[in-house]
């Protein structure tokens, strides 16, 4: 039985974003997942990260480092308890599904505190444990939003620019970075500005897609290997290996050539 945590950001329990979630919900467990949510906004939870997240006492006060004293305090069992429930969650889930409406191109404040506090150094990745080496490289996780922008603003000619380039962030930057296997993200464009019949079909989409998400294929990423490990610059074969090619490897990594179409956004990209 596989289990999926819903890490949920939405004020409003009449939102899309809630309809997206109870969908989720309702699709997963009627497939025998076991599903637990993370209602960020009920919960209250703490955004900042800050000191107040440590028991005991800080190894260094004057020069404080969040980084290296949540380090400490994950291995030695002094996080405070809003943190450690949501450790216990994670290692419990087989899949992680994100659900919000994006705010000024990336997430809402309280679930970039939930990532800042819960996707602890030690925890969540170190020096040793990175991207497809990384701590959760046998998890799955993915993105689910929505836009207030139409699908059209957020293309390589739109107004808001390619949505695979304000993606690479998010799934590169922190759930690659910390090894899981990341799916397509489940993107509703502009729900406020659509008709209900319109919104209704998003929804009825998410739903057929949810019947078969467990057995998707996530988005392809750059291993670690194809890297020194000690300049973490590309290995001049793999350089090599793509120098006849028409698009670049990744959004980030695109060697002056195009960005590669859709690449954050489908996978096999």
């Amino acid at each position: 039985m596989a289990k999926v945590l819903i890490v949920y950001a939405h004020q409003s329990s009449g939102s899309f974003n809630a309809a997206a979630k109870d969908l989720a919900v309702e699709v997963l467990t009627a497939q025998g997942c076991s599903v637990e949510v993370s209602d960020l906004y009920a919960m209250d939870f703490k955004a900042a990260a800050t000191v107040d997240d440590i028991k005991g006492e800080i190894q260094d006060p004057d020069h404080f480092s969040y980084k290296r004293e949540t380090k400490l305090a994950f291995e030695e069992g002094r996080l405070s308890e809003d943190i450690t429930k949501e450790h216990a969650k994670i290692i419990e889930a087989d899949l992680i599904i994100f659900q919000f409406p994006m705010y000024w191109f990336g997430l809402p404040a309280i679930m970039k505190g939930w990532i800042d506090r819960v996707l602890t150094n030690g925890f969540a990745f170190s020096t040793e444990k990175l991207y497809s080496q990384g701590v959760f490289k046998d998890k799955k996780t993915m993105l689910s939003f929505t836009t207030g922008s139409l699908e059209s603003m957020f293309s390589p000619t739109g107004i808001n620019g390619d949505m695979n380039v304000t993606l690479w962030p998010i799934q590169n930057g922190i759930l690659n970075y910390c090894g899981f296997q990341v799916l397509a993200p489940q993107i509703f464009w502009a729900p406020a500005l659509a008709a209900a019949e319109d919104r209704k079909g998003m929804l009825e989409g998410w739903r057929t897609r949810l019947q078969g998400l467990l057995e998707e294929k996530p988005l392809s990423f750059i291993p670690l290997d194809s890297f020194d490990q000690k300049t973490f610059q590309l290995k001049p074969d793999v350089h090599e290996q793509h120098a006849s090619k028409e698009f670049g490897l990744t959004v980030g990594i695109h060697l002056n050539k195009p960005l590669p179409p859709h690449s954050q956004m489908k996978a096999g990209c």
